[in-house]
């Protein structure tokens, strides 16, 4: 093995060592401690100042919070805690104020005394928040007085001031702060982000007042839930049909507070939310596995006690249908994961288990009607599960489901690495046969549907497998779906739904989102599906040819280049293009126009494909007739 002989003249010695003091080490590598430069990491800032408020709330000494979005991109969190100490820190020489702004894990997280549970503690505290920030106000109402003091870039640019008197009574922290673009690929703050942790923290801490404001937009939200986690079951199941009475519990045991809430509904999907002090802990843990192991456990031994006839359940069985939230308060939180969004304290697997055995078994006894509609539920998804099976087997038989044979009626592209392909997902033949002449056959693939796809919504995966375009679309994807689904095994990193302007390819679009959001969400998550946006019209003038998007576009261009002499072309549909135009306004990654489908607030997004394509009828009739004013191009 070859080994370089040390250069003498490239010393390495211990003044070449740099120590980042305090602050300066945040900003040096501040992915460290937020995760991301992008526009988590700057929500992240938010949330390290709203979850301080939050502790104040879980310690009994806040009742509201409020959230406000300001015109130059600066926000405002103020509370009604008690206020960060304003006295001198005995050791540091510092107001209790500026230790909690300069120092790195300062703050009494640390002490029982003062936080028995803290939200606080997965994160490093508000000083992270000062340090990416251009600019940051600190405002603290205490023993009737209101402290001001400002900073910037982490330091402090004047001391702690006394700027006014208030009633004693009258307490609480107020922060004000604007991301450093130095730091951050994008400061912007997004009103759906913020509103969806709100609204979580909000149903975890019942009866706290939070609310938001978006200055900018005009609009806000408030957040108060009386009956927590309750409410927060009956939220997301609000346009389906519910079996039951929403099931809870709640049990204190050394220390550890855990509840949980759950009601299953006639649809087939899972929505199962796991928090530990409030954090949302988006990769599960000890918790969820605990909860779904005696989920799990108790409806066989029901089953077995009661004679059911039926096969055992698995834990699939017993989850479709099922919308629960499970909350634990913890002491010492062990956090894992890249995202740091999985609960590792191995001791609450059993202690959860434990619980939800004992109560929910209670409960299924003392409720023998409920407990029917729940097991047939769980019955009926078995059965289903094996026709699923079955289903697919037969599908891997006839070629498909399998990357040896791609559907033929796939166009594939010549590149192989995935990274660097891209799907077209196009609505009928006509358009398809456009497709597959503009593209790019290096890098571009088409997959041409025909008619609608299963609305899978109201499906099951056994009738999913039957439909043939849906198994067409898994195939040439090659993730598999359902359990089995793998995102690593991704033929395409970019998947673009391209339909026409009309009411049908708008319908289609819904159709293969819904499908998307409900059987391969991680595609979403990743950022490999996309909208794309083929023009409305072509306008000519003289030898000038433009393509617009929007009405709005439309209007403005006639403006500026007169409406006399201009030619105007209305596209209705893809297939009326040819294939040159295609490519020139919607393929060409130099020139297209694309809308990138992202999940900021997936409570939310649940809710409007339940609401669009699920059962129930009024809640949709409402929702168009109180949105139609706001539709443009409408042909029946």
């Amino acid at each position: 093995m070859h080994q370089s002989t040390p250069q003498s003249d490239s010393s390495y010695d211990a003044k070449d060592i740099q120590v980042l003091a305090g602050l300066s080490a945040v900003r040096k590598r501040p992915a460290m401690y937020i995760g991301s430069t992008d526009a988590k990491g700057v929500h992240h800032l938010v949330y390290e100042a709203v979850d301080n408020s939050i502790d104040e709330a879980l310690a009994g000494f806040c009742t509201n919070i409020s959230v406000m979005m300001h015109d130059d991109g600066s926000i405002t969190i103020s509370d009604n805690g008690r206020g960060i100490p304003v006295d001198m820190h005995p050791k540091l020489n510092k107001t209790g104020v500026e230790v909690v702004m300069t120092k790195l894990h300062a703050g009494g997280k640390f002490d029982k005394k003062v936080y028995k549970v803290s939200g606080g503690l997965h994160g490093v505290g508000i000083s992270v928040t000062n340090a990416l920030s251009k600019e940051l106000a600190v405002e603290v109402k205490r023993n009737g007085k209101v402290y001001v003091q400002k900073y910037q870039y982490g330091k402090p640019v004047t001391e702690l001031e006394i700027k006014g008197n208030v009633d004693l009574k009258d307490t609480g922290t107020s922060v004000t702060f604007l991301p450093d673009e130095q730091i951050f690929s994008a400061t912007e703050f997004s009103f759906d982000v913020l509103s969806s942790r709100l609204r979580e923290l909000a149903f975890l801490n019942k009866g706290i007042k939070i609310t938001i404001t978006d200055e900018r937009a005009g609009k806000s939200n408030e957040f108060q839930y009386d009956g927590g986690i309750i409410s927060f079951v009956e939220h997301l199941n609000k346009n389906k049909n519910p079996l039951h009475k929403t099931i809870y519990a709640n049990k204190a045991k050394n220390g550890i507070q855990f509840e949980y809430a759950l009601q299953y509904n006639d649809g087939y999907q899972e929505n199962v939310y796991s928090f530990a002090n409030t954090i949302n802990t988006y990769e599960g843990g000890t918790h969820l596995i605990g909860f779904k192991t005696a989920l799990t456990r108790v409806m066989n031994n029901y089953v077995e006690k009661n004679k059911i006839k039926g096969m055992k359940l698995t834990s699939e069985d017993t989850r479709e249908g099922l919308t629960a939230v499970i909350s634990i308060k913890i002491p010492e939180p062990q956090f894992e994961g890249q995202t740091k969004t999985k609960l590792g304290n191995s001791e609450i697997k059993g202690l959860v288990d434990s619980i939800v055995n004992d109560s929910l078994g209670s409960f299924l006894e003392e409720n023998p009607a409920v407990a029917k509609s729940i097991i047939f539920k769980c019955i009926n998804a078995a059965h289903a599960r094996e026709a699923a099976q079955k289903a697919r087997e037969l599908t891997r038989r006839k070629g498909a489901l399998n990357h040896g044979s791609l559907p033929g009626k796939l166009a594939d592209c010549s590149e192989k690495d995935p990274a660097k392909c891209e799907l077209f997902i196009v609505e009928g033949d006509s358009a398809g046969g456009s497709c597959k002449q503009g593209r790019n056959r290096e890098f571009q693939a088409v997959l041409p549907l025909k008619g609608k796809i299963l609305n899978v919504e109201k499906a099951r995966l056994n009738k999913i497998f039957e439909n043939e375009e849906i198994t067409t679309l898994v195939t040439a994807l090659g993730t598999n779906v359902g359990e089995e689904f793998d995102i690593a095994k991704t033929r395409y990193h970019k998947l673009f739904i391209m339909t026409d302007a009309d009411v049908d390819g708008s319908h289609i679009r819904t159709l293969l989102l819904t499908f998307f959001f409900r059987y391969m969400q991680p595609l979403i998550e990743a950022g490999y599906v996309y909208i794309a946006q083929p023009p409305l019209y072509k306008v000519a003038k003289g030898k000038a040819v433009k393509y617009v998007y929007s009405d709005d576009e439309l209007n403005k261009l006639l403006a500026e280049i007169g409406r006399d002499d201009a030619d105007l072309q209305r596209y209705k549909g893809l297939g009326e293009m040819n294939p040159q135009q295609l490519w020139e306004t919607t393929m060409d990654p130099g020139n297209r126009t694309i809308l990138q489908v992202t999940l900021q607030d997936a409570v939310e997004a649940d809710k409007m494909f339940t609401l669009l394509m699920g059962d129930q009828v009024e809640p949709r009739r409402k929702f168009i007739e109180m949105h139609a004013k706001e539709v443009i191009n409408l042909d029946v």
